[in-house]
C-alpha cells in the first residue's frame, strides 16, 4: 500500500475535514489497483471506540470491500502480549487504597489539610500516579526535584506523593491500567524490532498527547508498512511558526504543539507531512484565517505582516455566524431555534460544547417543539433518579432523621414500588400534613405510632417506615463492605415497599448502572477499610459522579449534542460551538496541589495547558466546517464573561484588517448572530399584561369577622387584606416542613421559661435568685428544644440578661407581685357585637389594687410611638382590664402596661397609658372595627406596613410583586 521510503510515514487531514471520512476515503483510494485482500492486510488502529464505530459504518455504506482489521490503540499488542501480563488492578481499588494511606496521613498529622478534602486529594494523588506511569516518570525522579525556593510547601507535598512510591514501582501482579498499558506497548515495540510486520499498520486519529500513544505512534511510523494519520493538521503554518513550538512551557497551549513534538521525535519537516486525500478543506481560506489567529503569543506580530495577505476574508466567513447573546438563557434559545430550523430543512447539526449547563438549556428549549436531541453524554448518574435514591439513603446512615429527609424519600418514584404506591402516596401526604401541623422535626417511632393512631393508618405501612427510616444514623466507624451491605439491603426494602413485591430501584438504564456500580464496590469493598457514614456517602456520591446514563428515549436522528471528544470522529452540516467564555471552553486548568508547571516540565509530566491545547485542537478543527455558529454569553448569572480567548483572537485579527474587508466580515457575522436574537427574543416575549392593581376585597357584611384577637388589630390596621384571607376564606398558612429554631419557638419556650420561674418564686421567694433561673431554663430549654445549638445559643443569651432581670423583678415584687398568667380575656363591643379575645403572659396586683399587665417580647418591643398608631395590643388589653374583660376578675384600674425585651438585651417599653386613655383606646378601636363592617369598605392587600420588605402570609395570594406598594387599590364587591 505504501512505496518503501526511509523516512517515517506521516499522512494529514487539514482542518474542518470530517475525519472518519477522509481516513475511509483515503483507504479507498489507495487501494484501487490492489488485489480486494491488499485492504483486509491492513492493520487499522484508532484512539477510540466512537472512532472505530464511525469508521465501520462508513465502510458499511459502500462500496463492497473485504474490510481492514480494526483495533483500538488501548487493545494493540494484547494479542501478541509475550510476558503474559496480568490483568490490571482496577482503578476503584486503587482509589480505596490511596483513600486508606490519605486517612491516615491526616489523622497523624492533622495540619497537612482539612479531613473534608479527604477525597479530593485521593482522586489528585490518584490521577498524579496515573500520569506518572503514563509518562515513565518515576518517583525518585520527582525527589531529586530542586525545590529550595519552596521547601516549606515541597515538604508538605512530599508527605502525600510519598504514598506514590508503592503503587508506582511496584511488581509485575499489581500494576495500575496505565503501568500495564505501557507495559503491554514497550513488549509490542520489542516485538516489532525484532520482527517487524510486513503488512500495513496505520494509526489514525491520535495527537500523541499521551507519553504511552506517542510512544507507539514512534514505533509505527517506522514500520516498513507503518503511517500515522493526524487529524485537524495545519497545512497553512509557516515553518518558521512550527520551530518556535519546541518549548513546552510556552507553547503547550497551542493547537499544533503536539505534531511539533511528534516531527521532533521522528525528525520530520513540517513539509514532510503528506495529505492523506487530494480532497480540499470545506474552507481553506477559513482554515488560513484562523491559522493566523492563533499563532503562538510571543510571535504575533505575523498578524502585521501576514495579515494584509488575507485578501479572501469574506469567503472565508461567509458560513460563520457570531451570536453575543446578553444571558446564557438567550444564547441557548438562539441555538435552539437554530436548531429547530435545522431539524425542519432535513440538515444535520451538532452543538459542540464542553459546558453541560448550555447543553441542558437547550435540550430543555428544544422540549418545546417535542426535538431530543442525540446527547452523546447523557446524565450524571449521581443526577439520575436511581443515582438521588441511593444518595438520600446514605444520608440516613449520617444523619438524625428529620422531616425534610424523610419525605423526599417517601416521594421520591423509586420508593415503595408496586400496585400499592397510590395507598403509599396517600399515607405520604397524611404524614405531611400532620409533620406540618404536630411535628416534631425528628420524627421517631412513637411519634410515628402516634400519626397512625390519629389517621388510622395501616399497621403494615407504619411498621415498614419506622423500621426503615427511624434509628438508621450511625456514629462510628465500620468496614466498607458493611456500609455496602446495609446501604443495598436498606434501599432495596425502601423501594420495595410494605407490600413486599420487587421494587424499581434496578430497573432501566440508569438503575442498571446503578447497580453495577454498587457492584464494583461491593467486590472491592475488601480493601476500603474502616470509614465514617459521611465519608462512606460522600465515597458514594463521588462514584455516582463519575458515571454517566443515557436516555433511552429516542432522539432526533439530525440533532447532536457532542462534547469536544465526540466531535473529533463526527461530522455535520452545521456545527455550533458553544459556551465560547473562558472558563468554559478552554475549561480552567485544575488546581496541582503537588507539583508546579516548571516542576513538572523538568520530571517530563503534562503541563496544566495540555487541556487548553487540546481544546485549542478540537476549537481548530471544529470552526473549519462547513457552516459554524460562535456563541457566547457576555454575562453569566453575576458577573460579566470573558471572551474565549480564540475567539478573542479572531476577533481582533478582523478587526484589525479594515482594508481587507475584515471589520465588515466581523460586522456581517454579528448582524446574522444578532437576527437570530431578536427572534429569540420575540419568541420569550409574552404579551403585554396589564400591571395588576392592588387588591381590596369587599365581602358581604355577613361573612366579616365577628371575633378578632388582641393581636390580629395590628395586622388589621397593616394588613387587613391577610384578616379577609384567615377569616372570611378561611385559609391558614401551611406550617413549615423543616421545623427549625425559629423566632416562634423561641418566643413560646422564654415565655414557659419565665411562667414557670416567676411562679416558683412566687410560692418561694428564696428561689428569686440566678441560679435557679438558669437552672429552670436550662431544663426546659433541655425539653422543648431539639437542636443542641440553639440551646446553648439561647441560654448564653438568657445568661446575659439574668442580672437585669431579676434585679427588675426584685423590684417589681417591692410593689405588689403576679397573681394570673396566660390569663384568658375577652369583650364585646357594643353594639357592633364583635368579640375581642386575647391572653395576657402576666397581670400583677400592685399594693394599690391597681393592674399591672406584662407582655413578654423575644424580639423586638414596638416603641410608644408604635404603640399608639399600630401595635395596640397591650393598650387593648389595659382597655379591656377596666371593662371587666379578664376572666376571674372585676373591673379594676390599670397602673401600668409594659412590655418586657428578653431578646439581646433586657429593655422594658411601657404603653403610653398617659397619652391614650383607655376610653380612647377603645372608641379608636369601635371605629376601627366599625368601618370594616361597612360595605364599602374593602381589606386593602399591604396598605401600612412598617417596611417594604415585610413578607405576608398571604402575599402570594394577594399576588404581591405583580404590583407595589404605588399601586392603587382595586375595590371588588364579592357576593
Amino acid at each position: 500500500m505504501f512505496d518503501p521510503s526511509t523516512a517515517p510515514r506521516v499522512f494529514a487531514v487539514p482542518p474542518g475535514s470530517d475525519f472518519p471520512k477522509a481516513l475511509v476515503a483515503g483507504l479507498h483510494s489507495r487501494g484501487t489497483g490492489l488485489p480486494p485482500e491488499a485492504l483486509a492486510r491492513v492493520q487499522l488502529v484508532v484512539n477510540t471506540r466512537r472512532m472505530a464505530r464511525r469508521v465501520r459504518d462508513l465502510f458499511d455504506k459502500g462500496p463492497a470491500c473485504l474490510l481492514p482489521r480494526l483495533s483500538l490503540v488501548t487493545d494493540l499488542g494484547e494479542s501478541i502480549n509475550l510476558a503474559q501480563i496480568p490483568p490490571a488492578i482496577p482503578a476503584l481499588r486503587r482509589r480505596l487504597e490511596l483513600t486508606q494511606l490519605v486517612s491516615k496521613l491526616l489523622e497523624q498529622q492533622p495540619d497537612l489539610a482539612a479531613r473534608s478534602s479527604l477525597f479530593d486529594l485521593s482522586d489528585s494523588l490518584a490521577a498524579l500516579i496515573d500520569e506518572m506511569q503514563g509518562e515513565g516518570v518515576s518517583p525518585e525522579a520527582i525527589r531529586q526535584l530542586d525545590v529550595s525556593d519552596m521547601s516549606g510547601h515541597w515538604a508538605r507535598a512530599q508527605a502525600f506523593i510519598g504514598i506514590a512510591d508503592r503503587f508506582v514501582e511496584t511488581g509485575e501482579n499489581a500494576l495500575d491500567a496505565q503501568a500495564r498499558q505501557r507495559r503491554v506497548v514497550e513488549n509490542l515495540i520489542a516485538r516489532w524490532q525484532a520482527e517487524p510486520p510486513q503488512h500495513p499498520v496505520i494509526l489514525a486519529g491520535s495527537t500523541g498527547s499521551r507519553g504511552t500513544t506517542l510512544m507507539l505512534m514512534e514505533a509505527i511510523a517506522r514500520l516498513p508498512q507503518g503511517a500515522l494519520i493526524l487529524p485537524g493538521y495545519d497545512f497553512d503554518q509557516p515553518d518558521a511558526v512550527w520551530t518556535r513550538l519546541d518549548e513546552a512551557l510556552t507553547s503547550e497551549d497551542h493547537p499544533q504543539y503536539r505534531f511539533r513534538k511528534l516531527m521532533t521525535m521522528l525528525d520530520l519537516r513540517p513539509d514532510q507531512i503528506e495529505h492523506w486525500t487530494s480532497d480540499a478543506p470545506p474552507s481553506a481560506a477559513r482554515n488560513r484565517l484562523v491559522s493566523l489567529a492563533l499563532r503562538p503569543a510571543p510571535i504575533t506580530d505575523a498578524w502585521m505582516t501576514e495579515g494584509p495577505q488575507l485578501t479572501d476574508l469574506t469567503e472565508a466567513t461567509a458560513d460563520l455566524t457570531l451570536v453575543e447573546a446578553q444571558s446564557p438563557r438567550s444564547e441557548a434559545l438562539a441555538i435552539a431555534l437554530r436548531l429547530r430550523q435545522a431539524a425542519e430543512t432535513g440538515q444535520t447539526a451538532a452543538l459542540i460544547t464542553p459546558d453541560r449547563m448550555l447543553t441542558r438549556q437547550v435540550s430543555a428549549a428544544l422540549d418545546r417543539w417535542n426535538i431530543t436531541p442525540d446527547d452523546s453524554a447523557g446524565l450524571p448518574l449521581q443526577l439520575s433518579p436511581p443515582g438521588r435514591f441511593l444518595r438520600h439513603v446514605a444520608g440516613l446512615f449520617a444523619r438524625r432523621l428529620d422531616g425534610e429527609a424523610l419525605l423526599t424519600l417517601l416521594k421520591h418514584p423509586l420508593c415503595h414500588g408496586g400496585d400499592e404506591r397510590g395507598s403509599h402516596l396517600l399515607h405520604t401526604r397524611d404524614l405531611e400534613l400532620d409533620l406540618r401541623r404536630h411535628g416534631p422535626p425528628f420524627p421517631d417511632g412513637p411519634s410515628l405510632t402516634a400519626f397512625a393512631i390519629r389517621k388510622e393508618v395501616s399497621e403494615g405501612w407504619v411498621q415498614w417506615l419506622i423500621q426503615h427510616f427511624c434509628d438508621q444514623q450511625i456514629s462510628g466507624e465500620l468496614p466498607l463492605s458493611e456500609w455496602v451491605t446495609r446501604l443495598r439491603r436498606l434501599a432495596e426494602a425502601i423501594s420495595t415497599g410494605s407490600s413486599g413485591e420487587s421494587g424499581p430501584l434496578w430497573d432501566k438504564n440508569a438503575g442498571q448502572k446503578a447497580l453495577a456500580v454498587l457492584t464494583a464496590l461491593e467486590d472491592e469493598s475488601g480493601h476500603g477499610g474502616q470509614m465514617t457514614a459521611h465519608d462512606f456517602a460522600d465515597l458514594l456520591g463521588a462514584l455516582l459522579a463519575g458515571e454517566e446514563v443515557r436516555d433511552r428515549d429516542a432522539p432526533h436522528p439530525r440533532i447532536m449534542i457532542w462534547g469536544t471528544l465526540e466531535a473529533r470522529v463526527q461530522g455535520a452540516d452545521l456545527l455550533i460551538l458553544g459556551g465560547l467564555n473562558e472558563g468554559s471552553w478552554p475549561e480552567a486548568p485544575a488546581p496541582d496541589p503537588w507539583l508546579n508547571r516548571q516542576m513538572r516540565d523538568k520530571v517530563g509530566l503534562l503541563l496544566p495547558e495540555r487541556r487548553i491545547g487540546l481544546s485549542a485542537h478540537d476549537f481548530q478543527q471544529a470552526i473549519g466546517a462547513p457552516e459554524v455558529w460562535l456563541t457566547r454569553a457576555t454575562r453569566s448569572d453575576d458577573a460579566e464573561t470573558v471572551p474565549s480567548r480564540w475567539l478573542n483572537r479572531l476577533t481582533n485579527l478582523l478587526q484589525g484588517l479594515p482594508d481587507q474587508g475584515g471589520r465588515s466580515a466581523l460586522t456581517k457575522m454579528r448582524d446574522r448572530g444578532g437576527q437570530w436574537l431578536r427572534w429569540s427574543e420575540q419568541l420569550e416575549h409574552a404579551p403585554e399584561i396589564k400591571a395588576a392593581a392592588r387588591p381590596s376585597p369587599r365581602p358581604p357584611v355577613a361573612s366579616r369577622p365577628r371575633r378578632l384577637s388582641v393581636t390580629e388589630i395590628k395586622r388589621l390596621i397593616r394588613d387587613p387584606y391577610a384578616i379577609y384571607a384567615k377569616h372570611v376564606l378561611r385559609l391558614k398558612p401551611l406550617d413549615p416542613l423543616v421545623q427549625a429554631p425559629d423566632a416562634l419557638l423561641r418566643g413560646i419556650v422564654i415565655h414557659e421559661i419565665l411562667e414557670h420561674f416567676v411562679k416558683d418564686s412566687v410560692l418561694d421567694t428564696a428561689l428569686l435568685n440566678r441560679e435557679n433561673f438558669l437552672k429552670r431554663a436550662e431544663m426546659l430549654l433541655d425539653q422543648h428544644v431539639a437542636w443542641p445549638t440553639a440551646r446553648k445559643l439561647w441560654l448564653a443569651r438568657l445568661e446575659r440578661i439574668a442580672d437585669d432581670f431579676l434585679t427588675a423583678e426584685t423590684a417589681r415584687r417591692g410593689d405588689g407581685g403576679p397573681v394570673a398568667f396566660e390569663a384568658a380575656m375577652k369583650l364585646v363591643l357594643a353594639p357592633l357585637d364583635v368579640t375581642i379575645v386575647g391572653r395576657a403572659d402576666r397581670i400583677d396586683l400592685n399594693t394599690r389594687g391597681a393592674v399591672r399587665l406584662i407582655d413578654y417580647k423575644t424580639g423586638t418591643a414596638p416603641t410608644e410611638s408604635q404603640q399608639a398608631k399600630f401595635d395596640k395590643q397591650l393598650l387593648i388589653e389595659a382597655a379591656m382590664a377596666e371593662q371587666g374583660g379578664i376572666e376571674g376578675f372585676d373591673p379594676l384600674p390599670v397602673a401600668e402596661a409594659v412590655f418586657i425585651g428578653m431578646g439581646g438585651s433586657y429593655k422594658e417599653v411601657p404603653a403610653p397609658l398617659a397619652k391614650e386613655p383607655t376610653d380612647k383606646v377603645l372608641a379608636e378601636l369601635k371605629e376601627l372595627i366599625s368601618a370594616y363592617l361597612k360595605p364599602d369598605q374593602g381589606f386593602s392587600s399591604r396598605r401600612m406596613l412598617h417596611k417594604d420588605t415585610d413578607i405576608g402570609d398571604y402575599d402570594h395570594l394577594a399576588r404581591f410583586g405583580e404590583w407595589d406598594r404605588t399601586a392603587e387599590t382595586k375595590p371588588e364587591d364579592l357576593s
